[in-house]
């Protein structure tokens, strides 16, 4: 394996990629709050600098309609959480202090996500710096996610006839429980997830594979045990679209992962999932999920890794694999 970080290996001008960023629409945290706000802007500002993504190609969502939240959330809770009449219990459940500024970024998140699986259905590769909130189940947000994003992307896709079936491949540290309870017992959505098995969530919601880690598991083993189920996952799948959830908290950096990948490993972890994909011909829209890095940075670095080499896939010219 060389040395060296991986993104050093894939410099270049990276202009294909398309990608919404919600950044600009942040809410109030009391200070000391374990939620990594700053780093969506600090994503957005470095795959501008670096060329990853061009200006012009850097979108700002729109806002997710009710309608379409609906179809993946109850509208008792969609208009109790946009109306600001959640109960105590529920905020301290979501882990997020409630605000019409966390509500707009909530609509504008989950919107990035739904352009950005229709771009990727066009063009093949595509990505929000946003998104992954799977711990939001249909009838309340936990888990620091208010709306599932992918759930709902996918059903306003399906109901618009763009797609009938769909893989969520979850490579966050944490369980995409929410994600599995939307989806139980829908066999035209696959729900596979690879992470922590003694992390968050405590209690798991089974989905369709799960793949469980122990603590201190690094980069040989991951990587091993993700070779070794995606393929059939993809074929089980038979899917019209891949949603990649591309967490940076499998990093040996994160507060909250308990896992210790390298940065080489998480390069090699996403080369893997875009090159698989690419080979069937599946598109895929990418989420950036979880990172709690300390210092942030680092989950940033991973993140813009992730947008660097799905860059290369959107322009036509895929990174290799990294050995």
């Amino acid at each position: 394996m060389p040395s060296g970080h991986p993104e050093d290996r894939l410099h270049g001008t990276l202009t294909s990629l398309h990608a919404w960023s919600s950044a600009a629409y942040g809410f109030p945290l009391p200070e000391g709050h374990r939620f990594p706000l700053a780093k969506y802007a600090m994503l957005r500002d470095r795959v501008l600098s670096e060329g990853i993504v061009s200006p012009d190609h850097l979108h700002e969502p729109k806002r997710a309609s009710r309608d379409d939240l609906l179809l993946a959330h109850t509208a008792d809770y969609v208009d109790r959480f946009s109306g600001g009449a959640l109960e105590a219990s529920e905020v301290r459940r979501l882990g997020l202090p409630w605000s019409a500024a966390l509500v707009e970024r909530s609509y504008r998140s989950a919107g990035g996500t739904l352009e950005a699986a229709r771009h990727s259905l066009d063009h093949g590769v595509a990505m929000n710096l946003a998104g992954g909130t799977h711990h939001a189940f249909a009838d309340h947000g936990e888990g620091f996610c208010a709306f599932n994003d992918v759930a709902v992307a996918i059903r306003v896709l399906q109901r618009d006839r763009r797609i009938a079936r769909a893989a969520i491949v979850d490579l966050d540290v944490h369980q995409g429980n929410g994600t599995h309870a939307i989806f139980a017992g829908d066999e035209r959505v696959f729900t596979f997830s690879m992470h922590g098995g003694r992390n968050y969530p405590f209690h798991k919601v089974p989905g369709r594979l799960d793949v469980e880690l122990d603590d201190g598991a690094g980069d040989d083993e991951y990587l091993a045990r993700l070779s070794a189920a995606l393929p059939g996952v993809l074929a089980a799948a038979h899917p019209d679209i891949v949603f990649y959830v591309a967490g940076a908290d499998p990093h040996e950096s994160d507060r909250l992962g308990r896992l210790t990948l390298s940065f080489e490993g998480l390069a090699r972890r996403d080369a893997l999932v875009l090159e698989q994909c690419r080979e069937i011909g599946i598109p895929v829209a990418v989420v950036i999920g979880g990172g709690y890095g300390d210092p942030i940075e680092l989950s940033v670095a991973v993140h813009v890794a992730t947008a660097r080499i799905a860059a290369r896939f959107a322009g036509g010219t895929p990174a290799p694999l990294p050995r």
